[in-house]
């Protein structure tokens, strides 16, 4: 039988390249869900289906009709676990592109219901977190003790994604966030100590801040040897970083805190990335390093990516876990991270097949 697979939140720029990813690598039905009507809605090759998350009955109803449910609709800021607890009654595999800490909390929490029912939820797919953190984990693979892992991400303009993923930028800067430093957790102030990374071409030195991310806390969990994770991030041109800087330090609290101000910045920054994207691009890049012991000496391992559409670089990593469960590849129940889902092998495989090229620097 074809299985089916419904895609919450695929009108979106992110939603619509896990989409695709998952139609030329897969055989299933693909259905996408959107909140305008269906007569704005052209594209003959996938199903689709008029959908507000706020429609918990509806949710209810279609959800059983699935064999996996891929939950893009952020900001994940906003979001509670209701998808996710409607997969797990109805015996439903589960992934997301999730990328705030709150909700990957709550996620987490539901592992063992989620182990009961039998069914697959990995959370925080895509390019970060997601395929990042399977090179985080070759990276580990290759030493005999991991002590330390920096990880940093530089994207241009707006990544080739859409206004929300403007809002889910800034509201990681409305708070201090608790940071893996030295064996304990300390708070850091986001889009602070900048420092800057050599990335792959065409972007070489880029300025990168800290930077709330799930891995911050999940990587900790994973590799237990590891005393120290580091996350920053940084924007392409330059002079967003120094903007962001402004609007996480210099603008007044309670306006970064509240909806208005966020849907500003928001709005602002997407029609000035109009104009950039056109210079810069829409790329990403990640590079991972990792330190430890190799042969009781001191030792780093080091892995970077490029790729020139951010959008489509989630779309492989979120489309990929999706072709792996689709597949019976992956087949341990419970909520699960994409690092302790999956291995090396299958990671280098499903990368392979999309022609993303992982750099290993040593």
């Amino acid at each position: 039988m074809t299985k089916k697979v419904l895609i919450l939140g695929g009108r979106g720029r992110i939603g619509y390249s896990v989409a695709l990813d998952i139609a030329k690598y897969t055989q299933a039905e693909i259905t996408i869900t959107g909140r305008t009507s269906r007569e704005n809605y052209q594209d003959v090759a996938l199903q689709y289906l008029t959908l507000d998350l706020a429609e918990t009955e509806k949710l209810r109803e279609i959800i059983p009709e699935y064999n996996l449910v891929v939950h893009c609709a952020g900001p994940f800021h906003l979001r509670d676990t209701q998808v996710l607890e409607l997969c797990i009654d109805n015996g439903v595999n589960y992934i997301d592109i999730s990328d705030h800490r709150s909700y990957t909390i709550k996620a987490l929490k539901l592992n063992e219901k989620a182990l009961n029912a039998g069914i697959i939820a990995v959370v925080n797919t895509g390019i970060f977190p997601g395929i990042s953190n399977s090179m985080v984990r070759q990276c580990i693979e290759k030493l005999d003790i991991a002590e330390k892992i920096h990880l940093s991400y530089v994207v241009a303009g707006s990544g080739g994604a859409g206004i929300t993923v403007m809002r889910t930028t800034f509201l990681g800067l409305q708070h201090p966030f608790d940071a893996w430093i030295n064996g304990a957790w300390q708070q850091v102030k986001p889009y602070t100590a900048r420092e800057n990374i050599n990335f792959p071409a065409p972007y070489g030195q880029s300025g990168v801040y800290w930077y709330d991310m799930p891995e911050a806390f999940t990587l900790p969990q994973a590799f237990p040897t590891v005393k120290t994770v580091i996350t920053k991030f940084g924007s392409i041109p330059d002079f967003y970083n120094h903007l962001t800087w402004i609007a996480a330090h210099l603008f007044p609290k309670f306006w970064i805190q509240s909806s208005y101000g966020i849907e500003f910045l928001s709005q602002v920054s997407h029609l000035m990335t109009d104009v950039t994207d056109r210079l810069t691009g829409v790329g990403v890049a990640v590079r991972v390093e990792v330190s430890g012991i190799k042969d009781e000496q001191t030792s780093v391992a080091t892995s970077n990516l490029f790729h020139e559409n951010t959008a489509v670089a989630a779309g492989c990593g979120t489309g990929s876990i999706a072709q792996l469960i689709l597949e019976d590849k992956l087949t341990q129940p419970g909520v699960l991270t994409v690092e302790e889902a999956l291995s090396n092998h299958l990671f280098e495989q499903v990368m392979a097949q999309r022609e993303i090229v992982i750099m290993p620097t040593n």
